[in-house]
């Protein structure tokens, strides 16, 4: 399908998840990039992890939008909460909307279903009708890698079958696949839904394993390897997954109509991801040498003392792998940056924020 070209120039975007990892880094390269115009970034700032890293954060994007000509509104609010996106949606008539905001991680959806019902079905329903009643140029969403499940074949492709999820976050994921779907044919809204890989650096988040890893090991405490250290994960660095998003921000799927005169779905997913699986022990030892480097551990630092292989966790997969060709077709764009540049700027940041 073709691409409408969108100068962000000029434009009101709605980044939500913003103070959220990926949602802030977005806004800050938003930030000095445009020339003019509203970025306005939403959060609930909820205490999923730790809410003064989204402050710092926050502290971060409004350091950026000082120096920005870009006029820059936090609002504080959930997705899930109609009445606001609505309000929201008439007051600033946005452009193009970023949907970052979800409840996020595998683990955490066995024991709190409800939280990821009400952000990730209830809250893009939200969004949906917003920009439905409240036309937009285009809506970029997040989806995940988890929408692959257990797939065997790699690497992962976006015409691959992705019926078989294996955690209610996967589902709730391509939940909002299926819904961008039905309202880009019903209502001819351009969407584009992105599966993220594996999303590291700086930052980041404290429940995902390079980072919990950090705490433990600064602490004196074990890390556990799940199946074994049997694992291959595509990490993504965030400087990638930011450029990715602002690449198919400016590139809308075309509003065309099918033979019967109806509108054919402007609609599209791509898979963002390293396209280089690291293998997890690898992608540990890479971690361990970054923190001694960056003075976070001791240099006589006993690794191996410090780690506990076990097996599988319920929702996790063996091996997550992207296949980004057609971003590349697309958008020109391929994820570049390796785990030890990505690891080394998180060592050199997490050495200067916790010490």
């Amino acid at each position: 399908m073709g691409k409408r070209h969108i100068d962000l120039n000029n434009k009101t975007i709605l980044v939500t998840g913003s103070p959220g990892f990926i949602g802030a880094n977005l806004v800050m390269r938003l930030l000095r990039e445009m020339a003019s115009g509203t970025v306005v970034s939403l959060d609930n700032m909820n205490s999923y992890y730790d809410p003064a890293l989204k402050e710092y954060r926050l502290g971060l994007v409004e350091k950026a939008a000082a120096a920005s000509p870009v006029n820059h509104v936090f609002v504080k609010g959930s997705i899930a909460d109609k009445g606001l996106i609505d309000s929201l949606f008439a007051q600033y008539r946005f452009d193009i909307v970023v949907n970052l905001a979800a409840q996020a991680g595998v683990r955490y959806s066995i024991d709190h279903p409800d939280v990821y019902i009400e952000s990730n079905i209830i809250g893009f329903y939200n969004i949906l009708e917003a920009c439905r009643h409240n036309p937009v140029e285009h809506l970029v969403y997040a989806s995940s890698s988890s929408v692959y499940g257990g797939n065997k074949k790699v690497p992962f492709s976006t015409d691959d079958k992705v019926d078989n999820p294996v955690s209610l976050y996967a589902a709730t994921k391509k939940s909002n696949e299926l819904l961008a779907h039905a309202y880009s044919k019903l209502y001819n809204i351009p969407s584009t839904g992105l599966r993220f890989f594996t999303v590291y650096g700086p930052a980041g988040r404290p429940d995902m394993f390079y980072f919990s890893a950090t705490q433990k090991l600064a602490a004196g405490k074990n890390i556990q390897i799940f199946n074994y250290g049997d694992m291959k994960r595509d990490f993504t660095y965030v400087d990638d997954i930011v450029e990715g998003i602002l690449r198919v921000m400016q590139g809308a799927p075309e509003k065309k109509n099918g033979q019967d005169g109806l509108p054919l779905p402007p609609y599209a997913v791509y898979n963002i991801g390293g396209g280089q699986p690291e293998n997890l022990l690898d992608y540990i030892s890479t971690l361990q040498e970054e923190l001694v480097r960056a003075k976070v551990l001791p240099q006589d630092y006993d690794f191996e003392g410090h780690r506990e292989l076990v097996g599988m966790q319920a929702g996790d997969v063996p091996v997550t792998y992207a296949d980004s060709a057609a971003l590349e077709a697309d958008y020109g764009f391929t994820p570049r940056i390796g785990i030890r540049e990505g690891l080394r700027a998180f060592a050199e940041w997490y050495a200067e924020y916790y010490q």
